[in-house]
């Protein structure tokens, strides 16, 4: 795992300071990507520069250095990722003709992309990745993301000159400044509580969507091509789906998770995996441990508060697996000084509270191993969300019930503050695992009150609806994702709107920024795309069954571990952020309330102070909706792209 960075100047006269210190200093800015080592490669005469921080992987010799040349000398590399078919890959090109003189991953991608072209290059790599490709002679910048968009890549442009990173840190560098916040950016932010692609918190920046190449050339308009589309592979898994039992979708599924596992266990560094105890992580371990010469070493995180903590569960897995197992329980103070570290490590406002203990869970890790493989992707793939099985739920009732009582009830609903639910159900929600109650019942009344399914489901994945920039309309990526006609159920309506959102943008924004900040390369055998495509040829019964999500993940897992040890209910790697709020964090946060000038980001500075104090006083809004607004602030303070 690495950190990537350059540029291609609008004319090689136009560079805003001295070519090769920019370049090195784009570099520097993401040395927590890479610590190993760290170089530049410039064509000062075509104003193109690449920099490149490396997290030694495969290859730790100089043979796997990079930025990298091609040997035929056309092609210039700067790569950040693993892919895991690199030996079939190899000897392919060996029979093409191409010469190696190493065996890093990064040297195939780049001599693959001198014999086949970098679009049928990507179709080729199982694994994660972006990379900028540099052809000399056509003098073509060409930039590359994972099907998944499991790997970050930004791309600027200012005054006619292109700028790519894999954190926005290094575009500030090459700015030497701060862009103009995009107010329409703020406005998606608040309503998913991340920046969706393609969009990002800076005006002239932009994500490079999942699947995409991107040719740029000077005075040429860019072309932006797709080598992976998750529609098309729907439609197609769906035509071309076979008739099988259970136990032979079963059998089918499990080989393919099982080889996807075992080619993310090669590597020349320390190897492990996250354990939650969840359905997900103990799959992967099991799997891990099966094919491992050695115990696996798998790390958990565990917390005081019952309501929260998962690492009693992971050590029995642990326990009956035999794995080498670290966990470390962490009291509220440990994590509370964490927090205001933590919107430093994104690039953009980011609200999802269990990077908290993501982040504490990364660097534990990285104190004994380098590389962690983790369950990330199996809700989306295979239904296990709750929410999936809510919106059956209510489908079922917006069916029967007439509008104008749904109106009556959702206003009934909203009448009683969500704190009152939150003490109300105290106790249920303590033997349940049952988080934030309160807010829960809230997002249940809007839901209710929605006119559609679909505008069903935005409610449901969203935060603020009617909290916007001044001047600016809430229009979302999402809005405009067309789900093919070929999924009829809502749940899946949701998993793919989930698949080309939520996970990019949020689970894998997460895991990466949480996991790069201690220089711990995480690897996701679930998110493998032969895996992704298999998962739309099953029947919707294989992944739910009565309300219960992932059916065939479990009875795959079943095999390895007996099922009392995981059949309970599911938990996030939540935070209890109320009590937080309200308690240990309370001087934090109303210094951040008071003190921000929320007219940066286009808000009415007055509205929310008043938001704050109706939390405070009434828990409404909830404490999820709050923190929206403190990540915001807080990433504002504390990111490096404001300290000039």
């Amino acid at each position: 795992m690495c950190g990537i960075a350059g540029f291609l100047l609008s004319s090689p006269d136009k560079c805003p300071g001295d070519i090769e210190q920019i370049a090195r200093s784009m570099g520097d800015s993401l040395r927590h990507r890479g610590p190993d080592a760290g170089d530049v490669w410039l064509d000062k005469k075509n104003g193109v520069a690449f920099s490149h921080r490396r997290l030694s992987i495969i290859d730790l010799t100089e043979a796997g250095a990079q930025p990298m040349v091609s040997s035929c000398e056309r092609y210039v590399i700067c790569y950040n990722g693993e892919i895991y078919n690199a030996d079939e890959l190899r000897n392919e090109l060996v029979q093409a003709g191409r010469s190696f003189r190493g065996y890093s991953d990064t040297e195939v991608i780049i001599e693959g992309c001198a014999v086949w072209g970098a679009k049928e290059t990507a179709r080729r790599i199982i694994g994660m990745f972006s990379f900028a490709l540099w052809d000399k002679c056509t003098q073509t910048l060409a930039l590359v993301r994972d099907r998944i968009g499991i790997k970050p890549l930004y791309i600027g442009e200012f005054n006619g000159s292109y700028v790519f990173a894999s954190e926005l840190k290094a575009v500030q560098v090459f700015t030497q400044g701060v862009p103009e916040i995009d107010k329409q950016s703020v406005a998606s932010y608040l309503f998913f509580g991340y920046v969706p692609t393609p969009q990002s918190i800076f005006e002239g920046v932009r994500k490079l969507e999942p699947g995409h190449v991107l040719s740029l050339k000077r005075g040429v308009v860019p072309q932006d091509e797709v080598f992976w589309s998750l529609a098309e592979e729907v439609v197609d898994a769906r035509k071309t789906s076979p008739i099988l039992s259970s136990g032979e979708w079963q059998t089918k599924v499990e080989r393919l998770i099982k080889d996807a596992v075992k080619r993310r266990m090669v590597s020349d560094v320390p190897l492990g995996a996250f354990l939650s105890g969840g359905i997900d992580s103990s799959l992967v371990v099991a799997m891990m441990q099966e094919v491992a010469d050695r115990p696996v070493k798998s790390f958990s995180i565990g917390f005081p508060d019952t309501s929260y903590n998962e690492a009693c569960h992971a050590k029995v897995i642990a326990d009956y697996l035999s794995t080498e197992h670290t966990e470390l329980y962490m009291g509220e103070k440990d994590l509370l000084d964490i927090v205001p570290c933590v919107p430093g490590l994104y690039d953009e406002p980011f609200s999802d509270s269990s990077s908290i203990p993501t982040h504490a869970l990364s660097k534990l890790t990285r104190g004994e191993v380098t590389v962690a493989l983790s369950g990330d992707g199996g809700d989306e793939l295979f239904a296990g969300y709750s929410r999936y099985t809510s919106m059956t739920n209510i489908d079922v009732m917006r069916s029967r019930i007439p509008g104008s009582i749904r109106k009556l009830l959702a206003a009934t609903i909203t009448s009683v503050p969500a704190v009152a639910y939150d003490w109300l159900f105290t106790p249920v929600s303590k033997v349940c695992n049952i988080q934030a109650v309160g807010y829960r019942a809230h997002k249940l009344a809007d839901v209710i009150n929605a006119e559609t399914p679909d505008e069903a489901y935005r409610v449901l994945i969203s935060f603020w609806r009617d909290f916007l920039p001044k001047g600016v309309g809430l229009t979302t990526p999402d809005a405009f994702i067309s789900v093919p006609a070929i999924l009829e159920k809502t749940e899946e309506h949701m998993q793919f709107i989930d698949l080309l959102t939520y996970l990019p943008d949020d689970i894998l924004v997460k895991v990466d920024r949480a996991s790069m900040a201690s220089s711990l390369e995480v690897r996701v055998p679930l998110l493998d795309h032969r895996i992704v495509e298999l998962s739309w040829q099953l029947p919707f019964y294989e992944k739910m069954q009565g309300g219960t999500g992932k059916i065939i993940l479990r009875d795959i897992l079943a095999k390895y571990v007996p099922r009392k040890m995981f059949e309970r209910p599911k938990m996030g790697f939540g935070v209890p952020l109320a009590s937080w709020l309200r308690g240990p964090l309370k001087a934090w946060c109303e210094g951040l309330v008071m003190e921000t000038d929320w007219c940066v980001f286009g808000l009415d500075g007055q509205r929310v102070r008043l938001s704050w104090e109706q939390f405070l006083k009434h828990g409404n809004p909830s404490a999820y909706r709050i923190w929206v607004l403190i990540a915001l602030a807080s990433w504002h303070r504390t990111s490096v792209l404001y300290k000039n």
